[in-house]
């Protein structure tokens, strides 16, 4: 018998750790090669962590809403024959305590490097260990490191988890703010301060039901206000003739999911059309980073997709300009289906630099969707409608029955001006009323 390391995967270049959030398996519970063990959840989203043996799971090291690094082992996994890693006679404490040390070396990094940047200002090193994501936090929120020390911690060794300090953020607005002393750092010293309008009171009655926010409607929440905090969103509307695209889906369908094994929708004839689009204007293919402009090299497409439970999240095909109709089509179709199924992967939604948005999925014939941060634009595609529409001949103007789209365009009028943003969706347009129907697939 032999016992395997079951170690958190790499899930992404930024993602360093990962909260426990179920675990699937129990201890004595036999697992086969490829069952998920356990449920972890990031910043970004929730992902499974399968098994890479076949076994018996003999400990678990972690216990729910843990924080986890890259790396550790969280579970030990009893193996029959050899060729499995062995673990050393205290499983998971070298792991631990390597990782814990390289983290609060990080710490003491990021401290020295503070404090030869600031004059004026006497800063202390601590020794209690901060997880990347709550620096992130503190960061963010002009937390000082005297401060964050009197944070209460409820993770491991009395860590301060994610919740502990979002809790402490949600009670430090009714406390008086602790004077910066002489041994404090501040994380973010040139923070601007927020002026705050006080939330209006919500009035509870008997019959109305609270009902708690998921971790993802947070997220969701906390980057659609500071998306609109971020830029200066501007909208340009234009309707479209999609008829000959119509036309052309009805009569190759059936053909094509026959060929191909999976069914054409809309979905991927835009997504392509919006990758040739961008190339004709790259300045739309950037991001911002204070005063300078990223301008992305790579065309990687978000594609909103709506989740069984209300939610929304954003899976990326990268490279989309280098993909052919049916390429594009085996993309959309599995990251949809992944995404409702919960088995996406971190790195599947990041590393997006435009986003599309159905919101014709719905109904609406438009939308004014929010932009994606670090994104500087994102098309809401509409219904697709059958009206009567005047119809340009040689032998003069006829009234037909056409299908038309209306899509709108919002984008950040700090880097990309009405010109841009009008021509951008002029283009697709273009592009769109000239599919040829008799190509082929």
């Amino acid at each position: 018998m032999a016992r395997f390391e079951l170690k958190l995967p790499k899930m992404g270049e930024s993602v360093a750790e990962a909260t426990i959030t179920s675990w699937i398996k129990e201890v004595g519970d036999m697992v086969e090669m490829d069952d998920t063990v356990v449920e972890v959840a990031t910043d970004k989203v929730d992902s499974e962590v399968p098994s890479e043996v076949e076994g018996k799971l003999v400990e678990i090291l972690f216990e729910k809403d843990d924080v986890v690094q890259v790396g550790q082992t969280i579970a030990i996994i009893e193996t029959e024959g050899e060729g499995a890693e062995v673990v050393a006679q205290e499983p998971a404490a070298e792991p631990v305590k390597q990782s814990t040390e390289v983290a609060a070396k990080e710490i003491e990094n990021t401290i020295e490097e503070v404090k030869t940047s600031v004059n004026g200002i006497d800063t202390s090193s601590s020794d209690r260990f901060y997880s990347p994501l709550v620096k992130s936090i503190a960061k963010t929120e002009g937390i000082s490191l005297e401060e964050l020390e009197g944070i209460n911690g409820t993770g491991k060794e009395g860590r301060v988890t994610k919740s502990d300090i979002l809790s402490y953020l949600e009670n430090r607005s009714n406390q008086p703010k602790q004077a910066a002393s002489n041994n404090s750092i501040q994380f973010d010293i040139e923070k601007p301060k927020k002026v705050e309008a006080a939330p209006a009171p919500v009035s509870i009655s008997g019959k109305d039901e609270i009902i708690e926010m998921s971790r993802m409607g947070k997220l969701i929440s906390k980057h659609m206000v500071a998306s609109v905090q971020t830029s200066a969103h501007v909208q340009s509307f234009i309707e479209i003739d999609v008829t000959n695209v119509v036309n052309w889906r009805n009569k190759v369908k059936n053909a094509f999911q026959q060929r191909e094994g999976d069914k054409l929708t809309f979905t991927p004839i835009f997504m392509q059309a919006v990758a040739q689009t961008i190339k004709k204007h790259p300045l739309i293919n950037i991001s911002v980073d204070g005063d300078k402009i990223i301008k992305r090299g790579n065309i990687n497409l978000g594609m909103a997709a709506a989740l069984p439970d209300g939610n929304l999240i954003v899976p990326v095909i990268k490279n989309a300009d280098q993909l052919s109709l049916v390429g594009m089509t085996k993309q959309v179709n599995d990251l949809a289906q992944r995404s409702r199924a919960n088995k996406l992967k971190p790195d599947e939604i990041q590393g997006g630099t435009y986003t599309v948005t159905n919101v014709g999925s719905f109904g609406s014939i438009t939308g004014t969707p929010i932009i994606n941060q670090p994104q500087v634009a994102i098309l809401a595609l509409g219904a697709i409608v059958k009206k009567p529409a005047v119809i340009e001949t040689p032998e003069g103007d006829l009234i037909g029955i056409r299908h038309k789209m209306i899509v709108s365009h919002s984008y950040d009028h700090r880097v990309v001006n009405g010109a841009l943003g009008g021509m951008f969706i002029k283009t697709f347009k273009d592009i769109i009323e000239a599919w040829d129907v008799n190509q082929d697939f």
